[in-house]
């Protein structure tokens, strides 16, 4: 048997190492929100991605090699026999961003191939299990648009702008390929399909950043949840009720592309039915804090690092996560105009 759950010389001059620096900087940060949401499926509402709304020039590439490290516990209010669990996931990933424009507005979609490992323990009726996982997480994809504050904008046209208040959409859709079993309780994949649709507001006060974003999960049905055992013979479904989140960022450019941020979050809901019996005791009222830095390496390279930890965790995963990114980014060539 095993377990089955987790623990400026000139103005001219500066403006133009603005636009040549400062882009790549801030698409780091939209990555790395694909990046950690590839992991595992109990740990999409922790996320705490601090300038996600950034906009950029048009035609922007950024290529990102992330890893994404969660070690913590699993509170399962005694809704299966088990306890002490304890869960270290550990996530690769790479992901690629290209900005564009829709209607004159600013947007940006965001693809994540993420590939992890997972090592869980706990006691299952008075005896110590351990169990281990290894494969492909789900694959997210992010659509982004800005409806408020950023035109889409040609490299010449950026480099003069300065960010006031944005306001944002996005929708994140999770793609069910990820490594999963049906006859075991824990996998990397979660086989039903997610859904993100995500509101962003962003205002800058001088070196100050402050962003404020809330959004909902929202999921498919499971058709094979934990079936076909010598526990559960049948086959059964699960669903789950969506899930809101308020996400909260305070962040500071200590120069250009070099920044630091205070994230934390709040999510409540998720319950899941099984079979038609719905289990109040899933109910998630969970809460997150961290703080993240972005650190520029060259020209087009920088780096990102990441720190949270669970504020509140009612029930699932309370892990603690670090993260660390790097990226290279560049601008694709603009449509020639016919003379």
């Amino acid at each position: 048997m095993e377990i089955r759950s987790s623990r400026r010389r000139g103005r001219r001059k500066g403006v133009a190492w603005r636009g040549a620096f400062l882009a790549p900087a801030l698409v780091l940060g939209v990555l790395m929100l694909g990046a950690t949401m590839g992991f595992a499926p109990t740990a999409r509402a922790q996320d705490l991605t601090p300038r996600a709304y950034v906009v950029t020039p048009l035609r922007t590439n950024v290529v990102l090699v992330t890893d994404v490290y969660n070690d913590g516990d699993l509170n399962f209010e005694g809704t299966v026999p088990i306890e002490d669990a304890t869960g270290r996931i550990n996530g690769v990933a790479a992901a690629y961003y290209r900005s564009l424009g829709i209607l004159g507005r600013s947007a940006n979609v965001n693809v994540v191939l993420p590939y992890g490992t997972g090592t869980f323990d706990g006691i299952v009726l008075g005896s110590p299990y351990t169990t281990h996982r290894a494969g492909l997480f789900d694959i997210p994809i992010r659509f982004a648009v800005n409806l408020v504050g950023g035109p889409a904008m040609e490299p010449g046209e950026w480099i003069k702008w300065q960010q006031r208040t944005l306001l944002g959409a996005s929708l994140k859709i999770v793609i069910p390929v990820g490594q999963y079993d049906p006859t075991k309780l824990i996998n990397l994949g979660s086989n039903r399909w997610s859904f993100k649709p995500e509101l962003g507001l962003s205002h800058r006060y001088g070196q100050w950043i402050v962003d404020a974003y809330g959004a909902g999960w929202f999921f498919t049905k499971n058709p094979e949840f934990f079936s076909h055992n010598a526990y559960f013979a049948e086959t059964r479904a699960q669903t789950q009720d969506p899930i809101g989140i308020v996400e909260l960022h305070l962040s500071y450019d200590v120069r250009p592309r070099l920044w630091v941020s205070l994230d934390g979050n709040f999510w409540y809901g998720g319950a899941t039915t099984v079979s038609g019996v719905e289990n109040l005791s899933t109910l998630q009222r969970n809460s997150r804090v961290g703080v993240t830095a972005s650190v520029p390496l060259t020209r087009s390279q920088s780096v990102k690092l990441g720190f949270a930890d669970g504020a509140y965790a009612r029930f699932g995963g309370d892990y603690t996560i670090l993260s660390v990114a790097w990226q290279y980014s560049w601008l694709g060539k603009g449509r020639t105009t016919p003379p």
